[in-house]
């Protein structure tokens, strides 16, 4: 399925879970997903006459809006989309980041806001589906240091393009994401420029966010000073990180000093903003995306059906 052909199936199954499930009205349905009611009335119709619509509504992505629904409920959260699983791992990145592109445009559409973004392959696909445009005086900013190489996901990149893309102005953390001791992240902090990033970040009104797990192939850990103290930051407890930071099963921060030398926006801040999206998926980062939701970090989520339906179990 292609992520246009998502995007309308989507809000098809969408419409159709709310009015013939939850029984919301069609003034309620158009003004939650921002089309018009006549829109509504159309597709609602058109359920019908295809047959969608029996003792159960029988479409194939309705099993991906219920899931998104219960997500939601279950940990408290403004707006999950739940993509079907794929074989293909990079497909179902793309897939589910450009799920979150599509969740983002309304929360941007003409407003002067501050966008905030995080570094990850998933999070570039998220990029490409932001079609709309902020205002002028809108600007985005990276949540976190960079790495020292090119990848295409690194949080320079993902930030360049964002900031492209939507025409506005870009702000990076020129640092790497870990110093080497808390005391050299310190001596980092008196560059001025560097603070005022930093600061930009925590005022940034929207965050878009993904997520990593302690398997020794994900991109953080192939950082040197993550590598080399790998297990003992396991031993302490962590399932993953956000933002660098690594955090426990009920997503603590870990005690453990690497998480005092970080050049980001720091989790707790996370927590404070209007709209915060995690964007992640993969069997691999259950653990750690549960630890995200428990520590109650984001208040989005784009995920795919295979995790959304992990998450009800635990």
């Amino acid at each position: 399925m292609r992520s246009d052909e998502f995007e309308i199936e989507d809000e098809r199954a969408r419409v159709g879970w709310y009015y013939f499930v939850a029984g919301l009205t069609q003034k309620d349905i158009a003004d939650r997903l921002q089309i018009t009611r006549l829109k509504v009335n159309r597709i609602i119709g058109q359920l019908r006459s295809e047959g969608r619509v029996r003792i159960e509504l029988e479409m194939p992505l309705i099993s991906c809006r219920e899931a998104a629904e219960k997500v939601a409920v279950k940990y408290g959260l403004d707006e999950v989309v739940v993509v079907p699983d794929l074989d293909d791992f990079l497909q179902q990145k793309q897939m589910i980041g450009e799920a979150a592109g599509h969740m983002v445009n309304p929360l941007i559409k003409g407003l002067d806001l501050g966008i905030g973004i995080g570094s990850g392959r998933t999070l570039s696909s998220v990029v490409r589906r932001m079609t709309a445009r902020p205002n002028d005086g809108s600007w985005v900013v990276g949540l976190i240091g960079g790495i020292t190489r090119a990848t295409g996901s690194n949080s320079f990149d993902v930030a360049t393009e964002a900031a492209q893309t939507l025409g506005v102005e870009c702000h990076y953390l020129t640092a790497p994401i870990y110093c080497a001791s808390r005391d050299a992240r310190d001596a980092l902090l008196l560059i001025d420029e560097l603070t005022d990033v930093l600061a930009r970040t925590e005022i940034a009104d929207v965050a878009l966010v993904s997520c990593g797990s302690v398997e020794e192939m994900s991109s953080l850990t192939q950082v040197r000073v993550i590598k080399d103290h790998l297990d003992d930051i396991v031993a302490a407890g962590a399932v993953g990180e956000i933002l660098g930071c690594f955090i426990d099963a009920d997503g603590r921060p870990v005690d453990h000093f690497i998480n005092d030398t970080i050049i980001a926006l720091p989790p707790d801040k996370l927590k404070m903003k209007p709209e915060s999206i995690l964007v992640s998926g993969g069997m691999n980062k259950l653990t750690v995306m549960r630890a995200i939701l428990r520590g109650g970090y984001v208040n989005r989520l784009a995920t795919n059906e295979g995790v959304a339906r992990a998450l009800l179990e635990s």
